[in-house]
């Protein structure tokens, strides 16, 4: 997730290991068989969703199949980890999201090395998250929220999809941010969080567009403010952070490519065209602008400058809110 509004300037980072001299003479005819895209989460989910459709804009171009296997299991490891073990022939990716970094964060022990054995190829996507409530909520506006959980702690109650899920990580970012405590309560996966403050059962939840949106638009809970930098034209009578007085809160869920580390930096920089190439297709943007989803591309060094600038937030975020979760 994207948090603060101060990031540091870019700075190139070497990306790759023992790929990198690889000249572009040796991969100027990529791809020249079937690629592999696996994704660490089961089918249904919206990175399942922009794997498939950039996927298949990718294949129609490139004359050449793109398989996508998913492969959940262990917070989305599972499926990072056969990544990053693949041979780094240029014909197996990653489509991950913010799990990857949250996860680099959260575990001590992971079967790889995030920022070793995985390098970025480029973003597929963003979209900004929302904060909800209940209907029967006295506060209705993110300020009074702030002020009356500042003066007694843990009074509400804010739901997510599991300890260390991304909402669960967006939230404590806030929370962490503005020096408050909630009680935090996790189901298995945003969808019941969501359903729970809709019954009225617990206070607050932050989720994606995908998730909270039918039920703002449908009357069932109250948007209380959005994080992207504008309003968003599906909701815009909907208040971002920074007009509710929040600017430096810039939280966004992203979708991106990787892949293992040692991949030619050829083949990366043939991926991220390509992918730049897709997302400015009308399909692609027709799925994407459905779910409420930015379509973005980004260059390796960008994307690896992100998930390094993340990691150190989320770590942060997690021994202040003391957040502990084993890997299963």
């Amino acid at each position: 997730m994207q948090f603060f509004k101060k990031i540091p300037s870019l700075i190139f980072l070497t990306l790759l290991g023992t790929g990198i001299n690889q000249t572009y003479s040796q991969t100027s005819n990529w791809p020249q068989k079937s690629i592999r895209v696996i994704v660490p989460f089961a089918p249904g989910s919206f990175t399942d969703t922009a794997a498939r459709v950039v996927g298949s804009e990718i294949a129609k171009r490139t004359s050449q199949t793109v398989f996508i296997e998913n492969k959940g299991g262990a917070g989305s490891t599972l499926g990072t980890d056969t990544v990053a073990k693949a041979n780094p022939d240029g014909y197996t990716f990653l489509v991950t999201d913010n799990s990857f970094a949250v996860s680099a964060a959260l575990y001590d022990k992971l079967p790889y090395q995030p920022q070793k054995d995985i390098v970025q190829v480029s973003l597929l996507a963003d979209s900004p998250a929302i904060l909800i409530g209940r209907l029967n909520l006295p506060q209705k506006r993110l300020k009074e929220i702030v002020q009356y959980a500042q003066q007694h702690p843990n009074h509400f109650t804010f739901g997510s999809g599991g300890i260390g899920s991304s909402a669960h990580m967006a939230m404590e970012g806030f929370l962490n941010q503005n020096k408050i405590m909630m009680t935090h309560i996790p189901f298995k996966g945003i969808a019941g969080a969501v359903i729970d403050v809709a019954a009225e059962r617990i206070d607050l939840a932050i989720g994606s567009i995908g998730s909270t949106g039918a039920y703002i638009k449908d009357g069932r809970l109250i948007g209380i403010a959005i994080s992207s930098p504008n309003r968003h034209p599906q909701f815009p009578n909907l208040p971002t952070f920074a007009e509710s007085g929040f600017p430096n809160y810039q939280m966004m869920y992203w979708f991106g490519m990787m892949a293992p580390a040692g991949t030619p930096i050829a083949i990366i920089e043939a991926m991220q065209q390509e992918i730049s190439f897709a997302i400015n297709t009308t399909k692609v943007q027709e799925v994407f602008s459905g779910a409420g989803v930015r379509p973005v591309a980004t260059t390796p060094a960008n994307f690896s400058k992100q998930i390094k600038d993340e990691i150190m937030v989320w770590q942060e975020v997690i021994k202040r809110a003391d957040i502990k979760v084993n890997l299963n």
